[in-house]
């Protein structure tokens, strides 16, 4: 097996275990609430790629910590309406929902640095919009506020990939060191924010235990590091059309494990969604002669 190939199915494996994680924040919540868990799974995170690669991290400069601080500010938002939002939605409109981002980041691009999207982004944009309308509006044509905090969380991780991508441009920003502390900022923010407005906890039961160990250790710790490994040996089209399929693996996971079964519009509007971040990330003859 090549490099790519081994490269590419630990990024599935990713994507299984962002795609499990829906499942586990909302059994952990039954429990405990958002902010708590999210100190459990970064702070847990950083401890578990410290203790394996502690040397590494002693040559930290300064401008890593710096944009490490402010990332970590921007994956409170990120993580705190992703772990309410499944609270207050279902676990697959979750999944897709929070995909979103990589259809926000190119309008972010365009708002901050003018830069022009291709036409196909404009197709991919509208079918986004009619899939998200399929998926969310219920006959009231009303929006769940899940669903809501779920968008939020994916233009406040669109905000964080421009950010990530401003800066690695720093000769002196290590990209290991960057996506380690950025955790270790991100569970303090985390604890202040259980300190003022919930109860610290532990997790009383085995499954709850579990699941703040697999999303802490998995889908947090190990998720980075892999992602960080493997886009060594694959191409950015690659990794896009897997982590596509997050949703796809948060909906099946729903479905046996939670029981959840959506209208058939809402399928409809999953399958337009996932269609259209597929096209976004596909580079199509009919839509070349645009660039050319």
């Amino acid at each position: 097996m090549t490099k790519q190939k081994k490269a590419d199915l630990a990024l599935v494996l990713v994507t299984v275990c962002w795609g499990t994680s829906y499942y586990l924040m909302d059994l952990c919540m039954e429990e405990m609430g958002p902010f708590m868990l999210n100190v459990y799974r970064f702070l847990g995170a950083f401890a578990v790629i410290g203790i394996f690669a502690f040397s590494k991290l002693r040559s930290v400069s300064r401008t890593t910590l710096k944009y490490s601080f402010f990332i970590g500010l921007v994956l409170i938002v990120v993580y705190s309406m992703a772990t309410m939002g499944v609270k207050y939605t279902s676990q697959s409109n979750a999944g897709f929902l929070c995909a979103m981002a990589v259809i926000f980041t190119p309008m972010l691009l365009f708002i901050l640095y003018r830069i022009i999207p291709e036409r196909k982004i404009i197709l991919v944009l509208a079918m986004c919009v009619v899939g998200m309308a399929l998926m969310t509006l219920n006959e009231h044509l009303q929006v769940a506020s899940g669903d809501i905090m779920c968008l939020i969380c994916s233009l406040a991780y669109a905000v964080y990939m421009v950010l990530i991508e401003r800066a690695l441009k720093h000769e002196d920003v290590d990209a290991f060191h960057l996506g380690t502390f950025q955790l270790l900022f991100t569970g303090l923010f985390m604890l202040i924010l259980t300190l003022l407005f919930e109860t610290p906890c532990l997790p009383q039961t085995g499954m709850c235990w579990f699941g703040v160990i697999f999303l802490s250790v998995f889908c947090t710790g190990a998720c980075f590091i892999a992602q960080n490994l493997a886009q060594q040996y694959t191409s950015a089209t690659h990794v896009g059309i897997i982590f596509c399929l997050e949703p796809l693996f948060a909906a099946v996971v729903a479905f046996f494990l939670a029981g959840e079964v959506l209208l058939p519009r809402a399928y409809a509007g999953a399958a337009l969604m996932l269609a259209g971040l597929l096209i976004m990330e596909v580079d199509l003859p009919a839509f070349r002669k645009g660039r050319e």
